[in-house]
């Protein structure tokens, strides 16, 4: 399962904001830090929502907003012909932090910090055997189980539903389930690139 696939399918649907972001003159580093920004204040809502669940679509919004700056970055470097290993990188540690403080703030809102520290540690497992994976000569790997653009998609299905929807599985509200698949599935798709990695290596 991952909508990476698809990413060529959203940057044809960017185009129309990928133009006007350029006649303004928007850089792709200035777009990331904003996905960043957002991303924060996702965590934010998220923090909130453990006393006001309508915070979750709050924060639902704004993941999905990160989830379409963090395309229409990329999109904007290859259009404006700046894209260089300088920009890749600061967008690389953005998203992480992005992540970070995302989980972070589902799992405070709660207060399940451990399945947090777990489930933040599988997301950023599986981000860095991505692209270690580049780092040894093998393409940049985006496959497993579950990628970012997969995390994003649930993060914000599943938050915009307990904004108005309390259901709880084994003593565990909507988010907390979710926090417990990133811990569970995040390592396993660490696990599956690393061993796609290994092989190709071996």
């Amino acid at each position: 399962m991952t909508l990476d696939q698809f990413r060529h399918v959203a940057d044809r649907m960017l185009d129309p904001f990928v133009s006007l972001s350029t006649k303004l003159g928007v850089t792709p580093d200035a777009i990331s830090t904003l996905a960043f920004v957002v991303a924060a204040a996702a965590g934010g809502a998220y923090y909130l929502a453990g006393d006001a669940a309508l915070w979750y679509f709050g924060g639902a919004v704004l993941v999905a907003l990160n989830g379409w700056l963090d395309i229409l970055d990329g999109a904007v470097a290859r259009e404006m012909g700046t894209d260089s290993k300088a920009g890749d990188l600061l967008d690389h540690v953005l998203d992480r932090y992005a992540d970070i403080v995302i989980v972070a703030g589902l799992a405070a809102g709660i207060d399940r910090y451990g399945i947090g520290l777990a489930a933040v540690t599988g997301v950023l497992m599986t981000s860095y055997l991505g692209t270690q994976s580049q780092a040894v000569g093998l393409d940049r790997v985006y496959g497993g189980m579950l990628g970012r653009a997969d995390r994003l998609a649930l993060i914000g299905i599943v938050t915009a539903i307990a904004a108005f929807v309390d259901v709880t599985l084994a003593g565990f509200g909507l988010v907390g389930v979710l926090l417990i698949v990133f811990a569970v599935v995040g390592h396993v798709t660490a696990l599956q690139r690393f061993w796609g990695a290994w092989r190709a290596l071996s």
